[in-house]
């Protein structure tokens, strides 16, 4: 366990939902929604204030892998996840589909790619870029592909009404974060570690909301546990889909090894933070929010450890 690393935010996120199964009423004590509300904000922020754009923008030339990573991220994934739709057994298994649905129209993670592209030495730059650019295209392309299945299997859904919501949450604080970088961007460097703890705390605080109001609607109930164990291994299965033909997409476009690397790790990772949020925004009317969560928490714990080992053998191998 030591030698792999493992995330202790992965452990956290087990504890917040065991706490929301135990102790589902905190939010009657205390206004957690709104506390996550401000918090989301904050996270943007401080992302925005961390991001350099002449940096960002430094290796824009290097077109064709930036749209072999974003293509990856926003349309494999997804058609992956459509392709199941003919094998689904009946309608009590819609909304676990439209979960793991859900985590294949997510953006990227942003450090965690970075770091893991470094460890291997890929090409930062790039993956600084996409890993960046990423969570701005899912404002826009996250909800236009729920949209086209929300409305059947999840309830009424308001694409443009959704889009507004996240550019006010999301986009708009990272726009004050990135005009701000000129004073306070060497600060938030500086405090890479504080606000890295400060974003797992929101979203920890999202799990919770999100499975405490889940377990109180007696969600989980009906979904038995095969059910859950298929969403897992789906899950899994995916990942390996993603990357297997990232690897295969980018040997064919004759990509050097740093540009396969970062079309690798930054096209088979999926974000939390982004998924918590949208999830907040997009599932607020369903009792079932907290069963959006478990693909993305599932895919997210997975991602660390088999993208951790795979990053230190290329390191190895590039020394």
């Amino acid at each position: 366990m030591r030698k792999l690393k493992l995330d202790p935010f992965i452990a956290a996120l087990l504890a917040s939902i065991a706490f929301a199964y135990f102790i589902p009423q905190i939010d009657q004590y205390l206004p957690l929604h709104e506390i996550s509300r401000f918090g989301i904000a904050g996270i943007f922020f401080f992302y925005g204030l961390k991001l350099n754009l002449s940096q960002l923008f430094h290796d824009l030339r290097n077109w064709k892998l930036h749209i072999l990573i974003q293509f990856t991220t926003f349309f494999i994934f997804p058609l992956y996840i459509i392709a199941l739709l003919p094998f689904l057994p009946d309608d009590r298994y819609r909304m676990l589909w439209l979960a793991l649905f859900f985590l294949a129209a997510l953006p990227s993670t942003v450090s965690s790619s970075v770091v893991m592209v470094s460890i291997a030495k890929g090409n930062i730059p790039a993956a600084i870029f996409n890993a960046s650019i990423s969570g701005l295209i899912g404002i826009f392309l996250t909800p236009l592909w729920m949209s086209v299945f929300i409305g059947k299997y999840g309830g009424s859904f308001d694409a443009s009404h959704i889009v507004v919501q996240l550019a006010l949450q999301v986009l708009l604080p990272v726009f004050l974060g990135v005009i701000l970088n000129r004073y306070w961007g060497k600060w938030a460097s500086k405090n890479k570690s504080r606000l890295s703890l400060f974003d797992k705390s929101i979203i920890l605080l999202i799990v919770y909301n999100s499975f405490s109001d889940s377990f109180n609607k007696g969600i989980f109930e009906s979904i038995n546990l095969l059910a859950l164990i298929s969403v897992a291994i789906i899950a899994i299965l995916l990942f390996y889909g993603v990357y297997g033909i990232s690897n295969y997409l980018s040997k064919s476009m004759q990509f050097n090894t740093a540009d396969r690397i970062t079309a690798l790790f930054c096209g088979s990772k999926k974000s939390l933070v982004h998924g918590s949020v949208f999830a907040g925004v997009l599932f607020h009317d369903l009792p079932q929010a907290g069963l959006m969560l478990v693909p993305i928490m599932i895919y997210h714990a997975f991602q660390l450890i088999v993208v951790s080992i795979k990053a230190q053998k290329f390191g190895l191998r590039n020394k």
